[in-house]
């Protein structure tokens, strides 16, 4: 698939949450870690919970972990930590959107919802979701380059027909492109997040975002950001992951 390319990526206006590392080393056995050593398996990589959560997605999901582990550190896509937890933190945890843009689409009575993921940079939430969702249409908004070329890469390989990349700022956006749904997961606080994101949330539309434990604190703090971009019934709700995993926080603001 091809990337589109506006202007240069500017990482302070992103404010994407960093995910990358120092250089990472192969280690004998050929996998990857920033000291050369084997690293920790993950304890969910044979649990019964991932063919629970993912069901006939799984082995896609499957195919997208295994190239994590294989290749994102040593490509800066992920920390050398994440790798042991890649499942909880990450896989399942973007996962936990999925009930909600089902439920959105049944809501709206949208067959196919167009979807925006801001800031997708490794791929979550939305790989996943479009791994998870083939009845949906996913465009991965990216401003780095080399985050681009993964995402495609990783479409590719799980051969999404759902999935296109677009590298760009959302706010370039603005005025060009709306979306039934638009995601994103650990871009910034709300109070600016609400400026980038909401221009993009077709009237009627819904922001659907992946939160920490103060994802009130930030709606509370946003409200005039948020009523200035037409969005309204912001709420929180504390998502289940799986069994024996955390919930996560999920914000949900519609626009006007």
């Amino acid at each position: 698939m091809n990337t589109q390319n506006p202007s240069p990526e500017n990482a302070e206006t992103t404010a994407k949450l960093d995910q990358t590392s120092a250089p990472a080393q192969l280690n004998q056995a050929g996998q990857i870690d920033q000291a050369g050593q084997l690293p920790e398996a993950d304890p969910l990589d044979d649990s019964p919970v991932i063919a629970e959560v993912f069901g006939d997605s799984e082995k896609l999901i499957r195919m997208f972990h295994e190239k994590l582990v294989q290749e994102g550190v040593l490509r800066g896509m992920i920390g050398p930590k994440e790798v042991s937890r890649l499942w909880e933190r990450h896989l399942l945890n973007s996962a936990a959107l999925a009930p909600f843009l089902r439920d959105f689409a049944q809501e709206k009575h949208i067959a196919h919802l167009r979807v925006a993921d801001v800031g997708s940079g490794a791929g979550f939430p939305g790989l996943v979701l479009a791994a998870m969702l083939p009845e949906h249409y996913f465009t991965l908004i990216e401003p780095m380059e080399r985050r681009c070329e993964w995402l495609n890469e990783n479409i590719d390989m799980m051969g999404l027909k759902n999935a296109r990349v677009l590298r760009a700022r959302a706010e370039q956006l603005h005025g060009e492109a709306e979306f039934d749904v638009v995601t994103c997961r650990a871009v910034a606080r709300m109070s600016k997040l609400a400026g980038w994101v909401m221009p993009l949330v077709h009237r009627g539309g819904r922001f659907i975002a992946l939160k920490g434990q103060a994802a009130q604190d930030e709606i509370d703090s946003a409200k005039a950001q948020i009523r200035q971009y037409r969005g309204a019934f912001a709420h929180v709700d504390l998502a289940p992951v799986a069994q024996g995993v955390e919930p996560t926080h999920v914000v949900s603001i519609t626009k006007r």
